[in-house]
């Protein structure tokens, strides 16, 4: 079994993995403050559904700059510069909660959502080239491990914050985060991460001056990241309201049922995602996953009762390793065009801007169960495009004489 990080890799390995903690725990926080706006300023599901659009609007504008500024100046300088975005963003919540305008709190987030582009557009390729490539997928996932104790902090500590009988300021989560992000700001500003030099990989007839989109599964992986940011994002920003309708439990109780119970389990998923991997090849993984994400959000929109909400938090076991084996696979070959590349694919994420204004205004329409339809189908894509990855590799494998490439 190969290792999973080369030696002299090990101390960037375990610096930057701390980067996962700190965006899991931005995107987590959301799915509460979604609610908290829906009560504080009795706006509908589709309106607070613009705390998702704005933040994930961030991703869409700034992952191409993040790009060639990742290119120019290296994986270094893009974490402090996206650091450095993410405190100011969050500490704007202070004077946003003393004007109390949702549109001042929005611009806020999509300060936090530029900055936190940044540190993903760099993070997301350095973590694939710290070992072998064949492992690349499951070191990913080990790395985003961690972004889900991010996710499982977030909504417990804004849960907690912001639903207990004594409500507590928005501004409070937010201006601690923003303290704590710009001290690793200049932590990061001081220690020194070794670039990584991509080498270049021939293509089947030996030519390695593809150009980018010339590659089918890279193009077919920024499509499934962007369906798979639809199914992610809309789940958890509906999540509590979707427990509450059924009345299953209250807001506060929600919250922390979804760090311990959704978002643990998602947690869970990624460690034995990456323990997985490392005996069983990662696309595998992936269709089996795919499957089983299709079958229990079926389950949900079916409406069949209990049976429902366990599918429900079956799910997030099953599309935790989805995000960084996608992105992982999609990375497989390109060489040169690496970095490029990763910012094309932190693009994806306006998934998570499309997919909550969707669920929302079905939600509105119908009912939260049938609002399940908006994942359900975008699992089917990311479906497609493990079966599509699982067939082009497997018929790379054989390599024998006269077998067609």
């Amino acid at each position: 079994m190969q290792k999973l990080v080369k030696k002299e890799y090990r101390t960037p390995f375990i610096l930057v993995t701390s980067l996962f903690f700190l965006w899991g725990f931005a995107h987590a926080i959301l799915d509460v403050l979604n609610k908290h706006f829906q009560d504080v300023m009795e706006i509908s599901r589709a309106h607070s559904a613009w705390v998702q659009v704005m933040f994930y609007l961030g991703y869409f504008v700034m992952a191409i700059p993040a790009g060639l500024f990742i290119s120019r100046h290296g994986y270094r300088k893009g974490v402090v510069f996206g650091l450095l975005l993410y405190g100011l963003g969050s500490l704007m919540f202070i004077p946003g909660e003393h004007w109390m305008s949702f549109n001042f709190f929005l611009f806020s987030l999509f300060v936090i959502a530029c900055g936190l582009v940044f540190l993903e557009t760099a993070a997301n390729p350095y973590m694939t080239e710290l070992g072998e490539k064949e492992t690349a997928a499951s070191r990913l996932n080990l790395a985003q491990s961690f972004n889900g104790l991010g996710c499982i902090c977030g909504p417990l500590i804004g849960g907690v914050l912001l639903f207990s009988d004594e409500k507590s300021g928005v501004s409070i989560p937010y201006a601690v985060m923003g303290v704590v992000v710009l001290a690793v700001a200049l932590l990061f500003s001081r220690v020194r991460l070794p670039e990584i030099a991509h080498e270049e990989e021939a293509d089947s007839a030996g030519d390695v001056r593809r150009g980018l989109w010339s590659h089918p599964l890279f193009v077919f992986g920024v499509v499934a990241l962007f369906c798979y940011e639809i199914a992610e994002i809309s789940i958890n920003s509906f999540f509590i309201n979707y427990v509450v309708e059924e009345g299953w439990m209250n807001a506060r109780d929600a919250s922390i049922i979804l760090s311990f119970g959704g978002l643990g389990l998602f947690m869970c998923g990624r460690f034995a995602g990456s323990w997985i991997m490392r005996r069983i090849p990662a696309e595998k993984v992936l269709l089996f996953c795919a499957v089983c994400t299709v079958v229990t959000t079926s389950l949900v929109v079916l409406h069949v009762g209990i049976v429902s909400l366990v599918a429900l938090f079956l799910g997030y076991a099953f599309e935790a390793i989805m995000f960084p084996t996608i992105f992982a696979l999609s990375l497989r070959g390109l060489g040169r065009h690496t970095k490029r590349a990763s910012s094309y694919l932190m693009m994806s994420p306006i998934g998570g801007a499309v997919g909550p204004l969707m669920m929302g205004a079905v939600a509105d329409w119908s009912n939260m169960s049938l609002s399940f339809i908006v994942p359900l189908l975008s699992f089917v894509v990311v479906l497609a495009y493990s079966w599509r990855v699982n067939s082009v590799i497997s018929g790379q494998a054989p390599k024998r004489k006269g077998s067609p490439t």
